[in-house]
């Protein structure tokens, strides 16, 4: 079982590889490695598949079997059960909308990373009182923005954010400007309909646009 620091360090290093975390509703398990394809072409390996379809752990699982260089994610996780059927999939970190005293509980029993949001400084504090330094700052634009990411590094320089949540290319550049914020999450790079046409050649274009954001 790996340390906490370990565990932290792990999702520090997911955070690094590129500035843009695609979230992914994948709703046809066919997409799925294509897709994932595409978004690792372009330049986007972390990929955060969330638990809103039937087909999610499936295509979690066809990800992590059959794309090179893609380090997925299973997100939405609400559950402590959905820990283990991540890490049952292959997933390499688990990303949350918040917190509760049942997943911090089920966090600390598996090896898996997890990201959990946070939306005000006081969640991060008690956060941060667990070990937790890497935190999903969710729904960013809703709760103050970049304004308030800035703001909040102040008096907790130690924590890094991934941003997520109304968030596109018109307005990443405000987050990722900010030294606590690696990168951000967000839908953008994988549209519906470029999805649906199985215009791969869309998705990979509009990531290596996502990767040139970081500047």
């Amino acid at each position: 079982m790996s340390s906490m620091q370990d565990l932290q360090a792990r999702v520090a290093a997911v955070l690094a590889l590129a500035p843009v975390v695609p979230v992914l509703v994948i709703d046809d398990l066919k997409d799925a490695v294509p897709l994932a394809r595409a978004l690792v072409a372009g330049g986007l390996p972390a990929i955060e598949v969330t638990l809103r379809t039937a087909v999610a752990l499936d295509a979690v699982r066809a990800i992590a079997a059959e794309v090179e260089g893609a380090a997925v994610g299973v997100g939405s996780v609400r559950k402590p059960s959905d820990f283990g059927d991540a890490l049952k999939a292959g997933a390499t970190f688990a990303v949350s909308p918040g917190s509760a005293p049942g997943l911090i509980a089920a966090a600390r029993d598996i090896d898996l990373p997890w990201l959990p949001g946070v939306a005000t400084a006081s969640e991060a504090m008690a956060l941060f009182e667990h070990g937790y330094t890497q935190l999903k700052f969710f729904p960013a634009e809703s709760i103050g923005g970049a304004t308030a990411l800035k703001a909040i590094g102040g008096p907790l320089p130690e924590l890094r954010f991934c941003a997520t949540g109304g968030i596109g290319v018109h307005n990443a550049h405000e987050y990722l400007a900010l030294k606590n914020v690696p990168c951000v999450g967000g839908s953008w790079v994988a549209p519906a309909a470029a999805v649906k046409a199985g215009d791969w050649g869309k998705v990979e274009a509009l990531a290596r646009e996502a990767v040139a954001l970081r500047g």
